[in-house]
C-alpha cells in the first residue's frame, strides 16, 4: 500500500430489468474497467444482479436462481482479479428473501450482508419482497456452491477494513455505518438504488460527505442507473467517493453507459485524524459495541504511479476566490476579536507594534486597527513604532509610514542603530561581522523597546510573527519571538499574504495602494546592510527556502503525523513542474531539521489566537520536548 493509500470505485453499470445473464456481463465490463484502471476495491449497486425495479417478480424463483447463477459465473470470469468488490443481488436465507451485498474477491464469495432498513413510503414497498437483517435466521448460507457467512460483519484486508450498507441504510438517525466505524471500519461501502427527484441530488451528496466526516472514514457510494425501470421513477447512476468530509470523485449521471467514480483513498490520513481525535475514540468506547465477525482477505497490491489522487500545494488556502475572500474574512474577524478580548480583559485601552512595512507587522497592525473597531477606540490608541536598524531600506520604510499615516495610528521612531553599536561595544563584538550576533542584536533591541513602551503607554505589545516563523525557528529568543499577545502566531507566512491582499480589496484607495506595495516587497528580516543599490540583500526564502514549500510540509507534517517519504511524495505530486524531486528533498530537510531544532522557542510562546486546524501553541495543539532527537524523522 504506498503512501497508506488504497485507489477504490464506485460503478453503476447499465442494466435490464430481471435479466440476470445481462446484468452479470454488464457487471464482469463494468469490473474489468475498474481493474484496469488499477482499482483494488469497487462497489456495484444494490440489486444489481437483478435490477432494483422488479417489483412483484422478486416472488419468483425464476429470478431468484438466475440471480445466483449469475453471481457464479461473475465469479468464474473474476478468479484470476485480485480486485475486490460488492455486488448486490437477492438470496433466500431460509423462509425468507433478503436484499444483500455480497463481497467478493478472486472467486470466493467473502461474505453477504443483508439490509437492515427498508423503506415502505411513498414510492418505496420493500418490505412486500424483503426481510430485514434484523430478521435473519442463520449465520451461514449455501450460494454458488459455497457456505457464506450472512450478517453483519467486517472484511479486512491488511490495513483496510470494509464496512457494508445498503442505500436506506445512510438515511435512518444512526446508520450502521456509524456503528461499523466504531468497529474499526475505515472505509464503508453502500449498494444503492435511490431515484432522482429535484434537488434529492444535492442532499443525498452532503449525506454521503457528512457521513464520511462522522465517521471519519473513505466512503463509496454506487447507485442503480438508467437501465432500471422507468415506470414511476428513473435512476441515474450516481456514484461517489468521498473522504472524511470531501468528495473525491462523483460520476456523472444519467448516462446511457456504465459510468464509474474512482478515488485514491488515503487511509494513513484517516487513521492520523481517528488517533487525534479522541472524542471519536471515546464514543467507540462508550457504546460498548459487541465484536462483529471479522473475514479476512488480502489487499491487492497497487503501484505509486496508479496514485491519480491530486494535492493542494497551498492546504492553508482555499483555491476558489470566493472561499478564499470568505476564509480570510472569518480569520482576520477571529484575530481582532481575540486582540479586542484581551485588551478588554486588562482593562487597557492601548496596543504597541513594531512597523516594519513588511507583510507579518502589516497583518498585526491591520488587525489591530480592527480590534479597536470593536472596542470603540480610536486608531490613534495605537502606537506604531518605526525603528530603522542596520537593514532597513527606505522601500519598507516608506511603506511604514504610510500604513501608519492611512490608518490614522500615532507614529514614533526610535532608531536602534547608536544603541545596537554601544551593546556590541559593551559585549566586545566587531560590528564589521554580519554574524547571528550582529543580527540578533537589533531583533532584541526592538523588542526591549516595545515592551518597555507598552508599560509606559499602558497597552499590548502586539506580536508580529507567524506560524511558519515559529515553525522554521525564523525569530530571534526573547527578541521578535516574544510580546504580549501574539495575533499572527497561528497564521502561516502563505496565507499572511492572502490576509493582506483581502484587506486591500476592502480598503480605501490610499490604504490599498501602500498594501500591495508591501505585497510587492520581499520577505525579509532586514538585518544585514541593503546593497550597493539600496535593495533588500537579505531574503528569507533564499536563506531557509521557499515558504509554499515550507508550509505544506508543516500541514502534513503536523496535521496527519506524515513520514518524511509520504511528505515528499505529496510535495512532488503538488509542486510538479515548479520543483524537483532534489530541491525538494533538500528544503523538506531543512525543514525537519529546524523544526526540531526549534521547539524550545515555541515552548514559550505568548498567547494567540487559534484560527485553523493547524497550531503550535504550547499550551493547545503541540506539546514536544525541546530535545527530542530528529534521526527517525529524517
Amino acid at each position: 500500500m504506498p503512501y497508506g493509500f488504497i485507489k477504490a470505485a464506485a460503478l453503476s453499470p447499465k442494466t435490464v430489468v430481471a435479466d440476470p445473464r445481462s446484468n452479470g456481463e454488464a457487471a464482469l465490463s463494468a469490473l474489468l474497467q475498474a481493474q484496469n484502471a488499477g482499482v483494488q476495491l469497487a462497489v456495484l449497486p444494490e440489486l444489481t444482479l437483478s435490477s432494483y425495479t422488479c417489483a412483484d417478480l422478486f416472488h419468483h424463483n425464476a429470478l431468484i436462481s438466475g440471480c445466483e447463477e449469475a453471481l457464479s459465473r461473475l465469479l468464474s470470469a473474476t478468479a484470476s482479479l485480485p480486485l475486490i468488490f460488492a455486488i448486490g443481488l437477492p438470496v433466500r436465507v431460509g423462509a425468507g428473501l433478503f436484499n444483500c451485498a455480497a463481497v467478493c474477491q478472486q472467486g470466493r464469495i467473502l461474505g453477504l450482508v443483508p439490509k437492515t432498513y427498508l423503506p415502505n413510503y411513498q414510492e418505496f414497498y420493500e418490505k412486500r419482497w424483503f426481510a430485514s437483517a434484523a430478521d435473519l435466521p442463520a449465520s451461514t448460507v449455501t450460494l454458488c456452491g459455497q457456505e457464506v457467512p450472512v450478517g453483519e460483519m467486517l472484511f479486512r484486508f491488511g490495513p483496510l477494513t470494509v464496512g457494508i450498507e445498503l442505500c436506506e441504510d445512510l438515511w435512518v438517525p444512526v446508520p450502521p455505518s456509524s456503528l461499523l466505524a466504531l468497529r474499526g471500519a475505515n472505509v464503508i461501502l453502500n449498494l444503492s438504488a435511490s431515484n432522482e427527484l429535484v434537488a434529492k441530488n444535492d442532499y443525498r451528496r452532503g449525506l454521503v460527505s457528512r457521513q464520511s466526516a462522522g465517521c471519519i472514514c473513505g466512503y463509496l457510494y454506487a447507485s442503480a442507473g438508467v437501465g432500471e425501470s422507468t415506470t414511476d421513477l428513473v435512476f441515474s447512476g450516481a456514484c461517489t467517493v468521498a473522504e472524511n468530509g470531501t468528495i473525491l470523485a462523483e460520476s456523472p449521471r444519467f448516462s446511457w453507459d456504465t459510468v464509474m467514480a474512482v478515488g485514491c483513498i488515503d487511509l494513513e490520513k484517516l487513521a492520523a485524524e481517528r488517533r487525534r481525535d479522541g472524542s471519536f475514540l471515546d464514543n467507540a468506547a462508550r457504546m460498548k459495541l459487541s465484536p462483529l465477525p471479522v473475514v479476512e482477505g488480502e489487499l491487492p497490491q497497487l503501484d505509486a504511479a496508479q496514485i491519480d489522487r491530486s494535492f493542494d500545494p497551498t492546504p492553508f488556502i482555499p483555491r476558489d476566490a470566493a472561499a478564499r475572500a470568505d476564509r480570510c474574512r472569518e480569520i482576520f474577524a477571529i484575530q481582532a476579536a481575540g486582540l479586542a478580548r484581551r485588551l478588554a480583559h486588562t482593562g487597557l485601552k492601548k496596543a504597541v507594534i513594531g512597523i516594519s512595512g513588511g507583510l507579518d507587522s502589516t497583518l498585526a497592525l491591520l488587525v489591530s486597527a480592527e480590534a479597536m473597531k470593536l472596542l470603540g477606540l480610536p486608531a490613534g490608541n495605537i502606537l506604531a513604532v518605526t525603528m530603522p536598524g542596520f537593514g532597513t531600506t527606505d522601500q519598507t520604510y516608506q511603506n511604514a509610514l504610510e500604513l501608519i499615516a492611512s490608518l490614522g495610528a500615532t507614529f514614533k521612531e526610535v532608531d536602534i542603530r547608536p544603541a545596537c553599536n554601544q551593546h556590541m561595544k559593551d559585549i566586545g563584538h566587531d560590528p564589521s561581522i554580519h554574524d547571528v550576533t550582529y543580527e540578533n542584536t537589533q531583533a532584541r533591541q526592538r523588542t526591549y523597546i516595545l515592551m518597555d513602551l507598552a508599560n509606559k503607554e499602558g497597552g499590548i505589545l502586539v506580536g508580529t510573527g507567524d506560524l511558519s516563523e515559529l515553525a522554521m525557528g525564523w525569530c530571534t529568543y526573547n527578541g521578535d519571538h516574544m510580546s504580549m499577545y501574539g495575533v499572527n502566531a497561528s497564521v502561516p507566512k502563505t496565507l499572511v499574504r492572502h490576509l493582506v491582499d483581502y484587506v486591500a480589496d476592502t480598503s480605501d484607495n490610499r490604504t490599498a495602494a501602500v498594501l500591495r506595495r508591501v505585497l510587492d516587497t520581499p520577505v525579509s528580516p532586514e538585518l544585514l546592510p541593503p546593497d550597493e543599490n539600496g535593495q533588500i540583500q537579505q531574503k528569507t526564502e533564499e536563506k531557509i527556502g521557499p515558504y509554499e514549500l515550507h508550509d505544506f510540509f508543516l500541514y502534513h507534517f503536523l496535521r496527519f503525523g506524515f513520514d518524511r517519504e509520504k511528505i515528499q511524495f505529496l510535495a512532488e505530486r503538488a509542486f510538479e513542474g515548479r520543483y524537483d524531486a532534489a530541491t525538494i528533498d533538500r528544503w523538506l530537510s531543512t525543514f525537519l531539521r529546524r523544526f526540531f531544532i526549534s521547539q524550545f522557542k515555541r515552548s514559550c510562546l505568548p498567547d494567540g489566537p487559534k484560527v485553523g486546524s493547524v497550531s503550535l501553541s504550547p499550551r493547545g495543539d503541540w506539546r514536544m520536548p525541546s530535545d527530542a532527537s530528529m534521526v527517525a524523522f529524517l
